[in-house]
């Protein structure tokens, strides 16, 4: 079979084992299924078209496995569903014809919507699984897997997705890889391609020749896989750009006060093997923004126990910041203890996917591809041109990658630029301190410091010594500096002058 036979041969080792699971899940669902209760659903596009050719091989193979063939197939007999509509493009009519023409598909042409068509389908019909081109990122992949049962409300069926975790390099590297016919319409820098009303030419392929009228590449050369909806038509909320530069919600918030909580992943940590710097220096960074950082705790690489803590900080905190056992090794369960504390799975991101193989180049397969997989649904990249990956967002947690203080150091400045733009993480009326130190006793300074803490109840009134025998210090934080004086002053009054020193 000619596109075995192409794959096999090919040094690309990552479109091997997207090749490799693609062929398994196809095979798994032709011995679940008789041919009969399987059908393919084809638009024409180019991720449909790629997974046309994979059923070929997948059904060539399997029939080889259950040895009805010598290798001499050649008919297609899983029946094709094709839904006609008046707003696809000529291109893709003809393409989709044509296709079927050439490789003999049973073509099912439905002129009517798509949920409508199918119930007719399956009624008349005893079809049980229908194979889809659905790749992570399009707008119908959130929650699916590879074998996904319909969602309430539609007619019952299996739902077949061998290229949920394939990117865009990958359908392309699998087109050209084979030299399999796709439609013209990508050789005029068309990247994604929907309706006549809402599809233009990809701009990042526009090229101007000598007569200065515009042409595009072909799509396969669009080097950044994450902009391949570039092309198509975008909404956006009416209130998107109302806070655009966050400053609204920055200072409706300034008089409030906000609290974060600090997770740390970390046997390592827990052991006492390696010293924690990470946590304090990112205490002290919240904290330079206004923000409360009432609790820090330190986990074990334990998915469950990710998920325990940020279930637990999640909902009671504005905020929730996470580093530690982000990685490819069998200890770094950070993303899958969020995943399971929000309620989602991980799914491949092909935009954070980009990231990786330019960081790490194509060795993004395997264990290492494995990075790739984010809390599906609620993951939101915040990029930096200073990060060589984004830092990842989940609603209201944020996973640090750093590893030392100098990385927490750039991806906390990253952050903050950030946030100025955005307004995710409000800028609060910072802390301001003054301290105190003395030679009196606890038990001398005990009582007085109990009545002035309820006297100040804004304030956070502490004390410490750095040696048993050295002064007591004494400190005062708050927002309000008034108050801050007001309390310093009401404690020096009840002791003689010369008792009390500041700390600058």
């Amino acid at each position: 079979m000619e596109i075995d036979k192409a794959i096999r041969e090919s040094d690309d080792r990552r479109l091997k084992t997207k090749y490799n699971n693609a062929i398994y899940v196809i095979k798994r669902a032709l011995a679940l299924y008789s041919i009969e209760e399987v059908a393919f659903s084809f638009n024409g596009g180019k991720d449909s078209t790629v997974l046309l050719h994979l059923l070929r091989a997948g059904y060539f193979l399997h029939k080889m496995e259950q040895k009805c063939s010598n290798g001499g197939l050649t008919s297609f007999p899983i029946r094709t569903i094709y839904f006609e509509s008046s707003a696809a493009f000529p291109e893709i009519n003809s393409f989709t014809y044509d296709t079927a023409s050439s490789y003999g598909l049973q073509l099912d042409i439905i002129s009517s919507d798509f949920k409508s068509g199918l119930e007719k389908l399956l009624k008349a019909n005893p079809i049980r699984a229908i194979f889809l081109g659905v790749r992570i990122g399009d707008p119908t992949a959130v929650g699916q897997e590879q074998f996904s049962p319909s969602s309430p409300g539609w007619p019952p069926f299996m739902r077949v997705n061998p290229i949920l975790d394939w990117s865009y390099r990958d359908v392309w590297a699998f087109i050209l890889t084979c030299k399999v016919q796709y439609c013209s319409l990508y050789d005029q820098g068309y990247t994604s391609i929907g309706s006549i009303h809402d599809t233009v030419p990809n701009a990042l392929l526009s090229i101007s020749d000598s007569c200065c009228k515009e042409k595009f590449k072909p799509a396969y050369l669009l080097s950044d896989g994450r902009l391949e909806r570039a092309g198509r038509a975008k909404k956006f909320s009416s209130s998107s750009n109302a806070d655009g530069n966050g400053s609204g919600s920055v200072d409706s918030h300034k008089s409030s006060l906000l609290v974060a909580s600090v997770i740390a992943v970390g046997e390592e940590i827990l052991f006492g093997t390696v010293e924690d710097q990470l946590g304090p220096s990112l205490r002290r960074k919240i904290h330079s923004i206004g923000w409360s950082v009432p609790q820090t705790v330190v986990v074990q690489n334990d998915k469950d126990s990710v998920a325990e803590e940020v279930e637990r900080r999640k909902s009671t905190n504005d905020m929730v910041f996470i580093y530690g056992g982000v990685g490819p090794l069998h200890s770094d369960v950070t993303l899958a203890g969020v995943a399971k504390a929000f309620g989602v799975r991980l799914a491949p991101d092909e935009e954070f996917e980009e990231y990786l193989r330019h960081l790490i180049s194509d060795h993004c397969t395997g264990d290492q591809n494995e990075m790739a997989l984010l809390p599906e649904g609620i993951t939101e990249l915040l990029h930096h041109e200073k990060l060589a990956v984004p830092l990842i967002k989940c609603q209201n947690v944020i996973i640090f990658t750093a590893t030392n203080a100098t990385e927490l150091d750039n991806e906390w400045d990253c952050l903050i630029e950030l946030t100025r733009s955005c307004g995710f993480l409000p800028m609060m009326v910072p802390y301001v301190s003054k301290h105190l130190q003395t030679n009196l006793s606890d038990v001398e300074t005990a009582q007085p410091l109990s009545k002035l803490s309820l006297e100040f109840p804004d304030l956070n009134i502490g004390c410490y010594r750095k040696s048993r025998k050295g002064p007591l210090i004494i400190s005062f934080e708050g927002k309000d500096l008034t108050q801050i004086e007001s309390a310093v002053e009401s404690l020096c009054k009840l002791f003689h002058p010369g008792t009390f020193s500041g700390i600058h």
